[in-house]
């Protein structure tokens, strides 16, 4: 009976790792704003009228470490947000006023300590139609 069990879990586990963008990392999404240390308003394309994006991201089992938000334009990087993380589960934002000219798309990548990435979003920012 407790070999059934242990695999049940083992398989429920698996699953929802899986389902996680990284193993460390239970979400990362760009949002609208950010409420109660959740995104409001998820989106993956955004038009110039916008003014601000959020990133946020739900860091798991990573308690000492430290991580960047480094968001990329056009291959420079306009702004690194760093954090140190304080527990099992950290939630973490960094936030990016886009000029109405920065079209395009544009990327987060999160970055450990060690400047190894972790996990690359991205986001299309484009002019008001």
């Amino acid at each position: 009976m407790n070999k059934k069990i242990t695999l049940l879990l083992l398989l429920l586990t698996t699953k929802v790792f899986a389902e996680w963008p990284h193993e460390h990392i239970s979400q990362a999404v760009f949002a609208t704003s950010i409420k109660d240390r959740m995104p409001i308003e998820i989106v993956t394309e955004v038009n110039d009228s916008l003014g601000k994006i959020y990133f946020f991201t739900n860091i798991r089992n990573l308690t000492g470490d430290k991580i960047t938000h480094r968001w990329i334009y056009e291959d420079k990087v306009k702004a690194e947000v760093s954090f140190d993380i304080k527990g099992k589960r950290w939630r973490v934002w960094s936030s990016k006023n886009i000029w109405h000219t920065w079209v395009g798309q544009w990327k987060v990548e999160v970055v450990n300590q060690n400047n190894e990435i972790l996990l690359t979003k991205t986001f299309e920012f484009g002019k008001k139609k």
